[in-house]
């Protein structure tokens, strides 16, 4: 099945035969990219964002496929006149990784933990080039940002990302949307360290103004609380099936 591409700007919308990309303005300079995979044989939604700073594009996290990267760069040069400086992966899925290697051959610094690194290379994912060993400070065109691991979750190589002057909270698939009914794809999650890591990411990021989570919507600021409620009512389907 063909799918239309979707640009969406404040000005208008473009096509094109592949998969859909959306492109939506969140707070000045801040915008959320949301992109489309195969999940359990259906298309499903996948958030990643880009920061426009003085000296060029901040993105955190890939599209989901090769396919829509090439787009978005374009789409991003188009609107900004500006060129993408560099990427973080906030964990090792393909879903974050998917588009390093066309980023690294547009000359786009790509970066990982050395966790999602190790992560990626035992799971034969692409690997960004540069990694960090430790929760690590950026500044890049005036626009200050640090990345924080909170422990084990999602993956056990989760991070999050913290812009604290927009105090928006990038949380990758570490955060459900408050749209989720369910926690997703476990495979590779710790669902007894997550509700600990996720309460020490509220206790660090008190009052954000937007938190972005890894799939569907992101416009409910409650959604790290949601996050806790949907694990605790995993657990106790798991001691159900014990």
């Amino acid at each position: 099945m063909k799918w239309l591409l979707f640009i969406v700007f404040s000005m208008g919308v473009c096509y094109s035969q592949q998969a859909r990309l959306e492109i939506y303005p969140l707070t000045m300079g801040f915008y959320v990219f949301t992109t489309y995979g195969e999940f359990k044989d259906q298309l499903f939604p996948a958030n990643g964002m880009y920061v426009v700073t003085n000296n060029g594009v901040v993105m955190i996290d890939t599209p989901w496929d090769t396919s829509q990267t090439r787009p978005l760069l374009d789409s991003i040069e188009k609107k900004h006149q500006l060129p993408v400086l560099m990427c973080i992966s906030t964990h090792f899925h393909d879903d974050r990784t998917a588009g390093v290697n066309i980023l690294r051959q547009k000359g786009i610094k790509t970066f990982c933990s050395m966790l999602t690194f190790e992560n990626g290379k035992k799971a034969g994912e692409k690997l960004p080039e540069f990694l960090f060993y430790s929760d690590t400070t950026f500044q890049i065109g005036g626009i200050k940002f640090q990345t924080f691991y909170p422990g084990k979750g999602h993956t056990s190589d989760n991070i999050v990302v913290w812009f604290p002057d927009a105090r928006v909270l990038y949380g990758g698939c570490f955060i459900k949307s408050r749209d989720a009914k369910g926690m997703g794809n476990l495979a590779d999650a710790d669902i007894n360290e997550w509700p600990h890591s996720i309460k020490k990411t509220i206790r660090k990021f008190k009052s954000p103004q937007y938190v972005i989570p890894g799939h569907e919507g992101w416009y409910d600021k409650k959604a790290l609380q949601h996050t806790l409620r949907l694990i605790k009512a995993e657990i106790k389907i798991l001691k159900k099936k014990d």
